[in-house]
């Protein structure tokens, strides 16, 4: 599946550490997403909201279902987030730019999940205007 594709079948976004902080990338690629029609849904243990949405300690704490799940930390922790993606059943794994792990990337793919690594959703997104 392209990644057209994926963001026009998929509209719900977890943002895995998605920041109240508005200069970091997580914060305005998450609020361009918002604008343009994806429901977010944010997931940092540091956060109460963001973009006027409850935030999730964990993915598994998610009480909607989870379509697409956007990667914003380091490659370190990204092997727990596609174990919790498998569980939640998530459709689509999305590791921001930068982030990279061939491993989960394998792991996610082997359960049936559609895996987008090193490229920015928003960017993406921008493709099909």
């Amino acid at each position: 599946m392209t990644t057209k594709e994926i963001l026009e079948r998929y509209k719900r976004i977890a943002v895995v550490g998605l920041s109240s902080n508005t200069w970091r990338a997580s914060y305005g690629v998450s609020r361009f997403m918002q604008t343009v029609g994806y429901e977010i849904t944010p997931v940092n243990p540091n956060e109460t909201a963001v973009l006027g949405q409850k935030s999730y300690s964990t993915l598994d704490e998610v009480p909607a279902p989870v379509e697409i799940v956007n990667i914003f930390r380091r490659p370190e922790f990204v092997p727990e987030i596609v174990d919790a993606a498998i569980r939640r059943g998530a459709r689509v794994v999305w590791m921001q730019e930068g982030v990279i792990h061939e491993e989960a990337a394998q792991r996610a793919r082997a359960a049936g999940i559609e895996v987008v690594m090193d490229r920015c959703i928003l960017k993406e997104q921008m493709k099909n205007f």
